[in-house]
């Protein structure tokens, strides 16, 4: 950012400082909740407990998924 211009879509206008506010809550809690997510997988695995390690990605990627596929639903159902 060269020249002392600011930029960003809070700046221009195009996004409100609660929208900025809500997008950085979320973007850390997604932050964490990786990191958390793989640091215990992988620390299960590393102590020997693989079925648990693999067990954990699978049960947390459907639960996911599953959680994704009932929002968009009830989203649809809502808006739609």
């Amino acid at each position: 950012m060269g020249g002392g211009r600011k930029r960003g879509a809070v700046v221009a206008g195009a996004a409100s400082s609660d929208l900025q506010l809500l997008l950085g809550t979320g973007l850390c809690g997604a932050l964490t909740t990786y990191s958390t997510f793989s640091y215990e997988t992988l620390r299960l695995a590393e102590d020997g407990a693989r079925f648990y390690a693999v067990a954990n990605v699978i049960a947390s990627v459907a639960a996911g998924l599953g959680a994704a596929f009932v929002g968009a639903a009830f989203a649809d159902a809502l808006w739609g």
